[in-house]
């Protein structure tokens, strides 16, 4: 059985292919009757769009990149949730694509959203991208709205959307200092990337301020995962660590277990903050102290600001910061004065 056609709609509805055509395409030309009445045959015949075809002749697309690290991150799921509420009312289809934290997934994903004509790229980039130089060669050959999230670059694309993540992790770590703690450690990821180096910097400052021992046996840029997180505690408590901010809620999850394992009690004998707010922060026991990093808002932020990139409103690259929260449960000691 052959396809419908927009000139079997035309036909059937006694108009041009031309209007159909129109119609289809929200175009303002052809009115809000027609378009509705249009809308409606080619629901009733089945009619599918050919959204690639429709790039090519007019050069640009109502369609939306995504690429996100992992989507099975609750921080990642959030973001593409606050995209969506924005992008969708606008008219625009998401293609989501994940890099599963490899830069050659990554590249991969740009070329096939560039090749398929997307108005915009919306990206967080994976951990294995250390620099931007090849990212930008990719977007050169294409004038394509960028806006980075989360994880980002100076000097790249449109706009970076981003956490206040020197604040939230000295935030975290003052929290610590002022639950008693003395040899606070520390895990997070490469520092060759915004996030990371941030936390790191904004742990080492609340451990200056506190005029407690920055330890580099205790410093960990390999704990982003649950099995690193394990793996890691090991290693902190066997170096005197009494508490450890992970500036991420899975490597904190792994240092519960091993701390359970060992029969190391949580908050007494050891505190440790996550980053993030995943969903089994507030059922793993004990309850882990995370900081929340509104991941819905930096999606709604970071597709607004695609938005204004395509109406023109922002011509200069720019920077939003979208501010975290300290959600404060049972794996620290309640704040006690100095």
């Amino acid at each position: 059985m052959s396809k419908t056609t927009i000139s079997d709609i035309a036909r059937a509805l006694k108009i041009t292919p031309s209007t159909v055509s129109r119609a289809l395409a929200g175009n303002e030309r052809v009115s809000a009757s027609t378009r509705m009445l249009v809308e409606r045959k080619a629901l009733e015949m089945g009619y599918e769009r050919n959204l690639l075809a429709s790039s090519l002749r007019k050069g640009t697309s109502d369609t939306v990149g995504l690429i996100v690290p992992r989507v099975n991150r609750l921080f990642f799921s959030n973001v593409i949730s606050g995209v969506e509420a924005m992008l969708n009312p606008s008219g625009y289809n998401l293609i989501i694509c994940q890099s599963h934290e490899r830069a050659e997934d990554e590249r991969r994903a740009v070329m096939t959203l560039m090749r398929n004509q997307v108005s915009g790229i919306l990206i967080s980039h994976s951990l294995e991208t250390t620099d931007a130089d090849a990212f930008r060669q990719m977007l050169s050959a294409q004038d394509v709205a960028v806006i980075q999230f989360d994880r980002a670059f100076d000097g790249v694309g449109n706009v970076r959307v981003v956490n206040d993540n020197y604040e939230c992790a000295r935030t975290a770590t003052e929290h610590l200092v002022k639950s008693g703690y003395k040899r606070i450690g520390y895990m997070g990821g490469d520092k060759k990337s915004n996030v990371y180096a941030d936390r790191l910097r904004g742990y080492c400052d609340a451990m200056r301020k506190a005029e407690l021992e920055i330890d580099e046996a205790i410093l960990f840029d390999d704990s982003i995962t649950r099995d690193k997180g394990f793996f890691n505690a090991a290693r902190a408590i066997e170096r005197g660590c009494d508490a450890v901010y992970c500036a991420g809620d899975y490597a904190a999850l792994g240092v519960i277990e091993y701390a359970r394992d060992k029969g190391i009690k949580i908050p007494d004998a050891f505190g440790v903050i996550g980053t993030a707010n995943e969903t089994f922060a507030d059922v793993v026991h004990p309850a882990l102290t995370t900081v929340e990093q509104n991941a819905f808002d930096m999606g709604t932020a970071a597709a607004r600001a695609f938005l204004d990139v395509k109406a023109g409103k922002i011509v200069e690259e720019q920077t939003i910061v979208i501010p975290t929260r300290l959600v404060v449960r049972n794996s620290c000691r309640k704040q006690t004065k100095k």
